[in-house]
């Protein structure tokens, strides 16, 4: 493979704190700091003047469907999606049909990944056998299978005791903990956030208090065990506040936010689209505006997309009967450009190690930096450039996006793994 020489770009690496234009240098599929000026004559050079060169980036939250719902996405498609929307690592989540609770299915996982996959996927085991909530999934064999972590994510473990052994067992193995945080008896029937909202539409509400709980609960256990617990998908005021103080006692807790939830409020729903409909759902403009003050002051510690593909004739219901959830994966940057940098003046920098640093680090990931000697996962993209989203047109398998033919700024322009492009303006690289 010949060395790489990105030119004139702003470099952005939280994890050296650089911000400056400069240039990047690839060899061997890794970082190094120059290279000699013969090498430069041969190498391959990409013009980035006016582009910002940042590590890939790192999305800890996706659904693939691969292996059984094949239908809605696969391995394939999905690292495709990742390619194009600047992601060169991603974590899969378990349910699966069958769920990956055994090591046999996570080797099946890991097989169609070496086969298929564009960029890196990694898999979680389930917490739970069958994500049913019932007994603990083998999680010191899920650990020798390689999975990174364990969760029931698309459920919630409802057993406070089943979970304390959940997490004490985890930390034995070093392993940590991925909660979706709902309780299930306050959401039966539920399809949007509980509120005046819900009341004019009249559709079943799903109130903040049903995250709360597991997040408090998380926490309480987390301080009890020691152990790592991180809460997926924070939407609720309250949870951000709850996560503030057990974060101030040293609480060994991490929490994520999506796009959709700091970008969109249950407002949204009004024409009952059902691409607006998601778990945890859009909640309020307090809401909203807690989640992204949680990011700002380091309560919330990444931006995870929850990429949640679905057929367009499994959306296309009555909003009571549809699935929740929304693809994320090619609009997961610009989306967090215009609300955090545009909206809210959030730092450039601070996004990108939102997406890169913090979620390689709170998973022992490799990846998320620009280092001489690290493996050279980048991403190239433009910051300004406005665009129309088309999802029917995109790499995913489905195209259940509540941004669908919106323009958004700020465009990837290519996607680099191990310092082979796989992705380069608008089309997935050939391997």
């Amino acid at each position: 493979m010949p060395s790489l020489w990105i030119r004139n770009a702003r470099v952005i690496d939280p994890a050296a704190r650089r911000d400056a234009v400069g240039d990047v240098f690839v060899r061997d599929g890794r970082f190094v700091d120059s290279l000699p000026a013969a090498e430069r004559r041969r190498a391959r050079q990409v013009d980035a003047k006016g582009l910002v060169a940042c590590p890939g980036l790192i999305d800890v939250h996706v659904h693939f469907r691969e292996p059984g719902q094949t239908h809605k996405e696969t391995i394939a498609t999905g690292s495709r999606a990742a390619a194009a929307g600047g992601f060169t690592t991603v974590v899969c989540m378990p349910n699966t049909s069958p769920v990956a609770d055994n090591p046999g299915t996570i080797q099946l996982m890991k097989d169609v990944i070496g086969r298929d996959a564009v960029v890196r996927v990694l898999p979680t085991g389930c917490i739970t056998v069958g994500m049913k909530g019932q007994s603990l999934a083998p999680i010191g064999s899920l650990r020798r299978a390689g999975v990174v972590a364990i969760t029931d994510d698309g459920d919630c473990v409802q057993s406070n005791d089943l979970m304390r052994r959940a997490v004490e067992y985890a930390r034995m193995f070093d392993l940590p903990v991925m909660d979706h945080c709902q309780d299930h008896s306050m959401t039966q029937g539920a399809v949007m956030n509980e509120g005046v909202v819900s009341t004019r539409l009249g559709l079943r509400g799903w109130p903040n208090a049903a995250e709360d709980l597991i997040v408090a609960r998380n926490a309480i256990l987390s301080e009890h065990t020691g152990a790592h617990i991180h809460l997926q998908h924070i939407s609720s005021r309250h949870s951000v506040d709850i996560i503030r103080r057990a974060k101030a006692r040293g609480v060994r807790i991490t929490a994520e936010a999506t796009p959709h939830h700091i970008a969109l409020t249950d407002e949204a729903l009004a024409t009952y689209d059902t691409n607006f409909k998601m778990n945890p759902p859009l909640r309020t403009e307090e809401d909203r505006k807690a989640v992204i003050a949680g990011l700002r002051d380091g309560t919330i510690d990444i931006i995870a997309t929850d990429h949640a593909p679905h057929t367009d004739y499994e959306k296309d219901k009555e909003f009571d009967f549809a699935p929740n959830g929304i693809i994320g994966l090619e609009t997961a940057l610009p989306v967090s450009l215009e609300v955090l940098v545009r909206r809210n003046r959030f730092r450039l920098p601070f996004v990108i190690d939102l997406m890169t640093r913090r979620p390689a680090q709170l998973l022992n990931l490799p990846g998320g930096t620009l280092t001489p000697g690290a493996e050279a996962d980048l991403c190239l993209f433009d910051p300004d450039e406005t665009w129309t989203y088309d999802a029917r047109a995109g790499q995913s398998k489905s195209s259940n996006s509540p941004w669908h033919a919106q323009k958004l700024t700020g465009r990837v322009r290519m996607t680099f793994v191990a310092g082979r492009a796989v992705f380069a303006e608008g089309r997935i690289v050939a391997r």
